[in-house]
């Protein structure tokens, strides 16, 4: 089958929608599918061999975090490209309600398009707003997908239909097997608490985690609490403090490789969010590296970690039940163990090998009975195109269907 992914977030920003489409890709390519991405990029050069640079974007604010605006003649004129070009039996667009590559993709294509919404808010004052505009475009989406019933939920209320839900992967051997991080090894060097994220997102609820571990350190004097992620360090110096300093200390941004041997590493690794979670890849990776795992009960969190079966839930933004958790979990060894040997099963039905499946037999549902291609409308009926402007400026592909 002959499939196009399209990614409406810079591909070399860190983020779980493009690492989503990464996975998936890759996945699809080794069950040997022909799997061409189109994204946005800060760099075009940070590209991989499959994808075709679609421009680079405006940040915008969106849920908790920052979205891409890429909008207008010069992107339309890119997709219709790539659409033309590619000749795919279905296109598969992530995040299409927002001004991006991928609602461009939406308005443009004519054949089988599938949908993947990943944002988590049930109510969205961004989506309300958009939704009638918008509206008319998604109906022509073929299938749809959400990561989770938050996300489900948010398409269903502002956009109509439903959606099937299909949650993120993992590549679980990945986690499970592999060294730890050098100097740290897990139950041997002191108690360790493991965190990773953003640091200076304040959904992530970092804050939270550094008053928790002012109770923990007071019952486990030679715990370590490890923060990895970006962020603003002497911002973050100022809220630990020269009480925590001792116990804190900062990896700064790490590699995919370097995340599985961190994973591995910590004794807990604790998720303090405090919103804006549609589902929680982290909590799967760490699951997978068999990591015991205290995070917020947020809905996305609870689901993933069978409602506290595969780990403990803290009511989130409770810095002294987060305290007294860590510290209850770390002083039980025999919760610790079961919790470690838990997990892997636990992230197992997330393998990308398993899930990349069940995408594939939505896109079998949805793919035209006489192998027609997908396309791209006529230029001239795509609306706000002036005639002036659709001369195409962009980059040549980067890979040459086979």
């Amino acid at each position: 089958m002959r499939i196009g992914l399209v990614c409406p977030y810079q591909w070399d920003v860190p983020g779980g929608v493009q690492y989503h489409v990464r996975d998936l890709a890759e996945t699809l390519q080794a069950l040997g599918h022909h799997v061409e991405v189109l994204t946005p990029a800060e760099h075009e050069e940070s590209l991989p061999p499959y994808a075709t640079f679609a421009g680079r974007t405006v940040p915008v604010p969106y849920n908790g975090s920052m979205a891409s605006l890429q909008f207008g003649p010069v992107s339309a004129a890119r997709v219709r490209r790539w659409l033309r070009d590619g000749r795919f039996d279905v296109v598969h667009v992530h995040e299409p309600a927002s001004p991006s590559v991928s609602l461009l993709v939406c308005m443009i294509a004519t054949g089988p398009v599938v949908a993947t919404f990943h944002a988590a808010t049930t109510r969205s004052k961004w989506l309300a707003a958009l939704a009638p505009m918008v509206r008319p475009w998604l109906e022509r989406v073929s299938g749809r997908i959400a990561v989770s019933d938050f996300a489900r939920r948010l398409q269903v209320e502002h956009l109509g239909g439903d959606a099937v839900i299909i949650p993120n992967g993992v590549h679980v051997d990945a986690f499970t097997h592999g060294p730890g991080l050098p100097g740290i090894t897990r139950g041997v060097d002191g108690p360790t608490i493991g965190f990773l994220g953003r640091f200076d997102e304040p959904r992530k609820g970092l804050p939270v985690l550094l008053e928790a571990m002012r109770t923990v350190v007071r019952q486990h004097p030679g715990a370590r609490l490890l923060v990895a992620g970006r962020g603003d360090a002497a911002e973050l110096d100022r809220l630990i403090g020269p009480d925590l300093r001792p116990h804190v200390a900062l990896l700064g941004t790490i590699s995919e490789k370097e995340k599985g041997a961190f994973l591995r590493s910590v004794d807990v690794y604790c998720a303090p969010n405090l919103l804006g979670e549609s589902f929680g890849v982290i909590l799967i990776e760490a699951l997978a590296a068999g990591a015991p795992i205290v995070a917020s009960d947020l809905d996305a969190f609870a689901r993933v970690l069978e409602d506290g079966n595969a780990g403990v839930l803290v009511r989130r933004g409770d810095a002294a039940g987060l305290g007294r958790a860590l510290c209850d979990l770390l002083a039980d060894p025999r919760r610790l163990a079961e919790l470690a040997a838990r997990g892997p099963v636990a992230a197992a039905v997330y393998d990308w090998q398993v899930l990349a499946r069940r995408i594939l037999a939505v896109y079998e549902t949805v793919v035209l009975p006489d192998g027609g291609a997908v396309t791209a409308t006529d230029e001239d009926h795509f609306p706000g195109v002036p005639p002036a402007r659709r001369q195409l400026r962009s980059s040549p592909r980067r890979w040459a269907p086979r």
